[in-house]
């Protein structure tokens, strides 16, 4: 199974994130590849087009380097926790969260991971020279059949590292969302900030300097959450909001709206109260209890909300089921409906044209 096709999807798996590839992308064809698909050639293109940036290693020009830091695997996260947590905390970013489900890496698996994502960096970086890119101008050697497939192939192990980085640390986002407190900021917008820190943190962490990569990521993290606050600020500053109790309401509109309610409730009641829709005993007996019209025909809104009854309680007095209850209702209340919007549609055309104002 692909990793985009399994259940449980964390916020980078559909992320594209290339580091230094700023420049427009152009079209690559090769003789010795006619069917590369649309993704892998926009990918090419991107390569082709500007260096890629990577931290060197002394470890990368070793004999047999490849074999030495692909040797060890780190178990991919589990992260099914990250959507119920964040379902949870979206709603009360305050309560209480239990982290035995989130596993960290040691500092050596760090070093393991990064060495593994740079090292195919650098990999793609060596294609690159070979096809005549210096400095920032793109590639000046058509690239060969042999080529396209391995820069494909690092690309692929550049992105899955990426997000295996990415989603081993996420729980440090929001760990921290939940310590800020900045006003009129969302949690859910907080936390996609500091997924991009993150991302961007990991393009620029070198393991070889032995610090965790979580004291490194914080700094980055802490300080896209500043910038996020100042934009915000800013956009208030810009955009004043004042409560003003006298524009919340507009207060002929809503007696005009309750006295169009009052008028719909009494046609209604006047309708199920003289039968012009044609219900039947069973059907008539349900509305009249769940909508609580009495024999007098008075609209629901002014009679006493006791008299309403639930669908079990209208079931045991009509002799039927709760299901077969609500079926009836809708029936009945299709035929109501029908008959109102006719009622309604026939004063439209019959009204005289002269007596209507603009």
């Amino acid at each position: 199974m692909r990793k985009s096709d399994t259940p449980t999807r964390s916020p980078f798996e559909q992320m594209q994130f290339h580091g230094g590839l700023r420049t427009p992308m152009r079209s690559v064809r090769s003789p010795a590849l006619p069917d590369l698909r649309p993704d892998d050639a926009r990918i090419i293109a991107e390569l082709l087009s500007g260096p890629i940036d990577f931290i060197d290693s002394p470890a990368f020009h070793e004999r047999e380097a490849q074999v030495r830091i692909y040797e060890k695997t780190i178990a991919k996260p589990d992260i099914s926790w990250y959507q119920p947590l964040m379902d949870r905390l979206t709603r009360s970013p305050n309560q209480s969260v239990s982290s035995g489900q989130i596993k960290r890496l040691s500092s050596k698996q760090e070093r393991v991971l990064f060495h593994q994502f740079n090292y195919a960096k650098f990999r793609i970086r060596k294609i690159q020279k070979e096809l005549g890119m210096k400095g920032d101008e793109p590639a000046s050697i058509e690239p060969t059949a042999e080529q396209i497939r391995e820069l494909l192939r690092w690309h692929r192990k550049v992105e899955d590292l990426r997000t295996q980085i990415a989603e081993s640390n996420v729980g440090l986002v929001i760990a921290m969302a939940r310590r800020t407190r900045i006003r009129d900021l969302e949690f859910a917008d907080l936390v996609s900030e500091g997924n991009m820190a993150l991302l961007r943190s990991a393009e620029k962490f070198n393991a070889d300097y032995g610090f965790k990569f979580s004291t490194y990521a914080c700094q980055s993290i802490l300080k896209a959450f500043s910038r996020l606050g100042v934009k915000a600020s800013r956009h208030r500053e810009r955009f004043p909001v004042e409560f003003e109790p006298e524009l919340e309401t507009a207060r002929p509109f809503d007696e005009r709206r309750e006295m169009l309610d009052q008028d719909c409730a009494e046609e209604v009641a006047s309708i199920v109260r003289e039968n012009r829709c044609g219900l039947t005993d069973v059907e008539m007996s349900i509305i009249r209890h769940r909508f609580g019209i009495g024999e007098e025909g008075m609209p629901p809104a002014s009679q006493d909300q006791d008299r309403s009854l639930t669908l079990g309680q209208v079931g045991q007095i009509v002799g039927v089921g709760k299901e077969r209850v609500r079926q009836i209702q809708v029936k009945a209340l299709a035929k109501i409906r029908r008959e109102l919007e006719s009622r309604f549609l026939y004063r439209e055309e019959t009204q005289d044209p002269s007596t209507i104002t603009n």
